[in-house]
């Protein structure tokens, strides 16, 4: 098995899960108990959530450990922003990355919808609404994992990020 009792999983989507139990179930009534990793989201420690441990690969993944989250951290400056000007492919590379279930792909559109949004307001234009969706959902998912991996309240995670880039600045400039 891949995982064991106890450990934080990423989800697409969902963003960091507690695996509390691995248990054998039959959903589909036709006999055939599989196993299924019994977790519940951080965000809902009420909600069940229910994954075959044989179709995991592609779903879930460890999440950083506190090494990784510092190293990501420390390239998000050199991370390229996902740019792309057409509407509809905006939307769907926003999609694909939170889909991705991949950090790196979290903070390119992070970076690129907090530039979009600081043109349009220098445009007098307000952020669109698909803009603010995706940038609330795509903060959450990357904040959840970072404050899990460096035991800090993912509210937190926006204004360290902060600190250590004009840290890093100041030192390198």
């Amino acid at each position: 098995m891949r995982f064991k009792i106890g450990d934080f999983v990423s989800k697409p989507v969902t963003g960091v899960c507690e695996i509390e139990d691995i248990v054998s179930l039959d959903l589909t009534e036709k006999k055939e108990n599989k196993l299924y990793y019994l977790m519940h989201s951080m965000e809902d420690m009420q909600g069940k959530i229910y994954v075959p441990v044989s179709n995991t690969a592609s779903r879930l993944r460890l999440c950083l450990t506190k090494e990784e989250a510092w190293n990501l951290i420390e390239r998000i400056t050199e991370i390229p922003i996902a740019w792309t000007n057409n509407e509809k492919m905006r939307e769907q590379k926003y999609k694909e990355a939170v889909k991705s279930n991949d950090p790196e792909a979290l903070v390119a559109i992070i970076k690129m919808i907090y530039q979009r949004k600081q043109q349009r307001l220098a445009q007098g234009k307000r952020c669109t609404a698909t803009d603010e969706r995706y940038f609330r959902t795509a903060e959450n998912l990357l904040y959840m994992e970072l404050g899990t991996a460096l035991g800090k309240p993912k509210e937190k995670i926006c204004e360290m990020i902060i600190e250590y880039i004009d840290k890093s600045r100041c030192v390198s400039g």
